[in-house]
């Protein structure tokens, strides 16, 4: 049996890393080669962090395994524990939830707005308890959640703020980089992130530097740097690989153009799908203040129609999130009984990814855009 052709527009493009295949084999066998043979936590994943740290300003840059990780230390490092209680968006990734437990920590889940399809304040702060230590929001496809209103309600409420900022490196809100407006956040550099590398791996910023110190004792089995078989607390084997550590470095010069590259097509989308509310096909709200350009994902009234409408002409997309976290078996008892989520309900079944990576040509954009146009005219 033959393979499938392959998509005229891919979702995700691949040849990502292409352009860079001479300087990864030549940063494979110096990291092989070097004298000193340390693969993880040596001088390049020192120098990769530091390189974000002055970049974003932050008082610490933690690199580890990968972004779930770096959530899971987040909330670790903070002290969640069972008994507690931690308000998290009720649409998004399993790890949101899944870092929680495995704190021992109940995950409370809030529904969300419905034009960002980030955590709604409102109804986070309707569900603090006596027992709630923690509110965590997340930045969602290609809009970051509401900070300014979840640091004040963990102020107000004297709550822990991590942020769930794995898909949002490279996006600020008002003049403040996505991850440094909690305590702690984190990025994911799975490929298919804005700066993605070939295999897992992920950072915690933050601008507290005591609870940096306590991520980094924590990734490595709970030992503190230079002082090896003394465990301080039962941490984590999160460490961060060399190989990776030098190809980041290598490519984040690029990384600001890339990132542009992403937010011009999300613009040129934005222009031509605005028109199309009326239509069934809902793009996100304007404005360049708070994106991040991971993803760029419309809300369709007939999901599956539209889907079908570009892959039959060589468009590819993906659905991310086809059920509310409380509706997963892994997640349902958690949920209160008869309890609803209806804006994480109707996201789940409307929202549809179209392909914004920068690779894609102009004509290729035009293509996917005239694509939803025709489908969001003719279809009504």
């Amino acid at each position: 049996m033959t393979a499938p052709p392959a998509p005229a527009v891919p979702f995700f493009p691949p040849a990502l890393f292409e352009a860079d295949r001479t300087a990864l084999l030549a940063l494979l066998r110096e990291v092989g080669l070097d004298p000193e043979q340390r693969f993880i936590l040596g001088r390049r994943t020192a120098a990769f962090e530091d390189l974000l740290r002055e970049d974003l300003g932050a008082a610490d840059v933690v690199a580890c395994s990968s972004g779930t990780s770096a959530l899971s230390l987040v909330l670790r490092a903070m002290d969640i524990r069972p008994g507690d209680e931690v308000i998290v968006p009720a649409f998004g990734c399993a790890p949101l939830a899944a870092s929680v437990t495995g704190t021992g920590a109940t995950p409370v889940f809030a529904d969300i707005r419905p034009d960002t399809m980030t955590m709604d304040p409102d109804e986070a702060d309707r569900l603090v308890t006596g027992r709630t230590k923690a509110v965590m929001p997340a930045h969602m496809f290609s809009v970051m959640a509401d900070m300014p209103r979840f640091t004040e309600l963990a102020r107000r409420r004297g709550l822990r703020l991590p942020e769930d900022s794995a898909v949002a490196q490279g996006g600020v809100l008002r003049g403040v980089p996505a991850g440094l407006w909690g305590e702690a956040g984190v990025y994911s550099f799975v490929q298919v992130k804005t700066c993605g590398m070939p295999g897992e791996g992920g950072v915690v910023v933050t601008r507290d530097a005591a609870l940096g110190e306590r991520v980094r004792m924590l990734r490595n089995h709970g030992q503190y740097a230079g002082r090896r078989f003394v465990h301080h607390a039962v941490g984590l084997n999160s460490r961060f690989d060399e190989i990776q550590a030098a190809f980041q470095t290598h490519r984040y010069a690029g990384f600001p153009e890339r990132l542009a590259r992403r937010a011009r097509i999300a613009a040129y989308y934005t222009e031509r799908f605005t028109p199309l509310a009326g239509h069934g096909v809902v793009p996100p709200p304007p404005g360049q203040d708070g994106r991040c350009f991971y993803v760029y994902t419309v809300l369709a009234d007939d999901r599956e129609a539209l889907g079908a409408h570009l892959a039959a002409h060589g468009v590819a997309t993906h659905v991310y999130y086809p059920r509310p976290l409380p509706a997963h078996p892994a997640f349902a008892p958690y949920a209160p009984p008869g309890a609803r989520w209806p804006h994480a309900e109707q996201a789940a079944r409307r929202h549809l990814a179209l392909p914004v990576h920068h690779l894609l040509t102009d004509a290729q954009v035009e293509h996917v855009a005239d694509l939803v146009c025709a489908f969001a005219t003719g279809h009504r």
